[in-house]
């Protein structure tokens, strides 16, 4: 059996803090195998930087994700290919920097985009069969893939796309935790949003009175991460090695006091 914990977005220097609180701990008491963290908004809300990644590495993320805020940082575009645990979404045009998967601890792990209500990138169904297809026989039975996402259509659709093919499709982005997880019939483990890690009393992390300010003058401003207490989303699957299916899956919830 490989337990595998998937943690959501997260989110500035709280969210950071309550990974670091938070994370070494569930390792070891739910003896975790294999720990993959959503990191695209660990740098002020915005991006990740090659310091925070390996920071999160050590609180005892295995593999870090990323989404549609992967170059808000600049510098990163020149560090991701130095990070051997850092992926970013398989989907991005030709010529972005970085790769879509990893292997690590023998589970394939796979970071992919969705287009509704997002940029157009290209299309993740197809860039997840390719990548099946070229992988063949040599992909670890154990699969995982981060579906940075908005739609739930778009979301539900690629769970029973990839139902049997892949271990769990695990929805990252919204930074709003979903009540829909199950075992999909071919043994794929979904969750539509798995939620964030970052400040409870916030709009998705962002100071309230800013977003507040935002909808009522439509008048753009600068986003802060909220600060105060945090929640932890994340979920975890159990998944039986030799068949790559999916047992369970579960949402595993805790909150970081502000320190």
């Amino acid at each position: 059996m490989t337990r595998v914990l998937f943690v959501g977005d997260v989110v500035g220097r709280p969210g950071r803090e309550a990974v670091q609180a938070i994370l070494p701990k569930l390792r070891e008491e739910l003896r975790v195998d294999l720990a993959i963290v959503n990191g695209e908004n660990a740098a002020g809300g915005a991006g990740l930087t090659a310091a925070l990644a390996q920071e999160l590495r050590a609180a005892g993320a295995d593999v870090v994700t990323n989404g549609n805020h992967v170059w808000d940082q600049r510098a990163f575009l020149a560090e991701i290919d130095q990070l051997d645990h850092c992926i970013r979404p398989l989907n991005l045009p030709p010529g972005n920097p970085g790769r879509g998967w990893v292997v690590a601890n023998d589970v394939l792990v796979v970071n992919a985009i969705g287009r509704v209500f997002m940029a157009a990138y290209d299309d993740p169904f197809r860039a997840l069969d390719a990548l099946l297809e070229e992988l063949g026989d040599g992909a670890p039975r154990v699969r995982v893939l981060d579906w940075h996402a908005e739609a739930t259509s778009e979301k539900v659709a690629m769970g029973w796309h990839l139902d049997g093919r892949f271990s769990a499709v695990l929805g990252s982005h919204t930074h709003v935790p979903t009540a829909d997880a199950r075992v999909l019939p071919g043994g794929t483990a979904f969750v539509s949003d798995t939620g964030m890690v970052g400040p409870r009393d916030s709009v998705l992390g962002v100071r309230p009175e800013i977003i507040l300010e935002r909808f009522r003058t439509m008048i753009p401003k600068r986003f802060e991460v909220a600060d105060g207490p945090a929640v932890f989303n994340s979920v975890l699957v159990d998944v039986e090695e030799s068949t790559g299916r999916a047992r369970s899956i579960e949402r595993v919830d805790r909150e970081h006091a502000a320190p």
